[in-house]
């Protein structure tokens, strides 16, 4: 057991350092072209730090682990828009780009709903796998077009926000594609780490692979966005919080999914506990964001409060429901008699603050 815990931790340390020189490599190399801050922004860095999630995902559906690859993006996008957002809200109120706002947000719910619509036949399909992938590459596409129009000006502020922007080591484009290749390196030797390590854990405990996905795994495999949103939070950035977040959401369904599902030999069966509550929990935690769009640009501090009690009572339930605790049931009761009637007054709230803060 302790040999499995150990290269657990190493598998996540890997995925850890792997993720940041990908990002690192990918987001230079994206500037040293000229790309725009838009497809840098929620392409490269969103894309680069759900790498993880691609690596362990395509693993485990390689190993015929489909219930830890569905389970792992279920989790991690869960984990991204309340744990994430929650604790980034809590260092700071996060203001949101109007281009969020007014885009990324409906497409990373319109992904949502598309991946819940595809596994209500218990399982996702080679052919839909190849759905999602081409959606995310017209996604991306899309994005790289709408990019030739921002401004030079807009570029260079992007620039300027870029960590390390300045720094002469990795400033040639052959030392920034060496890190992008090693970066891939290191997600492929830590993915394999991880999901060996978790898988033998799972069994060990009696636990299933899709709990374990939808936990520990999903954390795991988040940690380069949880580093990413914390560190935009303390240095007060203005969307990059809520951009990683909701661009690693919409890779995390299209991309990671899409591409697990070709691997597997008969595509990722859906188990009827994922159909039956944890998708439908991901698709609420995507409607969760509206009230960004709502309140004007933010996510308050006490909204990030509310966020992080939601995520605690959702891992609560997966783990009374891994262990089939006497008291499931009651805890069942009180999700539903008060934290969906608690969602529904957070929105009217937020909708009742903006219609106060607009002027008349």
């Amino acid at each position: 057991m302790l040999n499995h815990v150990l290269m657990f931790l190493a598998g996540l340390a890997v995925l850890t350092v792997g993720a940041d020189a990908l990002v690192r490599g990918a987001s230079r190399l994206a500037l040293s072209f000229g790309i725009s801050p838009l497809v840098v922004g929620l392409t490269v860095v969103a894309f680069g730090t759900g790498a993880p999630e691609m690596a362990v995902s395509a693993d485990a559906a390689l190993n015929g682990s489909a219930d830890l690859a569905m389970g792992n993006v279920v989790g991690s996008n869960i984990c991204n828009v309340l744990l994430i957002l929650g604790l980034s809200a809590l260092i700071t109120p996060l203001l949101v780009a109007e281009q969020v706002i007014r885009q990324e947000i409906p497409i990373m719910i319109g992904a949502s709903m598309l991946l819940v619509v595809l596994a209500l036949d218990g399982g996702i399909g080679r052919g839909e796998s190849a759905l999602l992938l081409g959606l995310l590459v017209a996604y991306t596409v899309f994005l790289v077009r709408q990019s030739r129009q921002a401004g030079q000006a807009t570029q260079d502020e992007f620039a300027d926000e870029m960590p390390d922007t300045n720094s002469k080591w990795d400033a040639h484009w052959s030392v920034q594609v060496l890190l992008v290749l090693a970066g891939l390196g290191m997600l492929v030797l830590g993915a394999d780490w991880l999901v060996d390590a978790a898988v033998a854990v799972a069994r060990a405990f009696g636990v299933s692979d899709l709990v374990i996905g939808l936990t520990v795994v999903a954390v795991g495999t988040s940690m380069p966005e949880i580093a990413t949103s914390l560190v935009a939070a303390f240095k007060g950035e203005k969307d990059i919080a809520v951009g990683n977040v909701v661009g690693s959401n919409v890779f995390n369904i299209l991309g990671v999914l899409g591409v697990s599902g070709l691997l597997s030999n008969n595509g990722l069966p859906v188990s009827e506990v994922a159909r039956n509550f944890d998708l439908w929990v991901m698709l609420a935690v995507a409607f969760a964001c509206l009230p960004i769009a709502i309140t004007g640009r933010e996510i308050a501090r006490w909204e990030g409060g509310v966020f992080l009690l939601y995520y605690a009572a959702y891992t609560a339930y997966l783990v009374l429901s891994a262990q089939q605790h006497a008291s499931l049931p009651a805890f069942s009761g009180v999700m539903l008699g008060y934290v969906l009637p608690l969602t529904l007054v957070t929105l009217v709230v937020s909708f009742v603050r903006h219609g106060a803060r607009s002027p008349s």
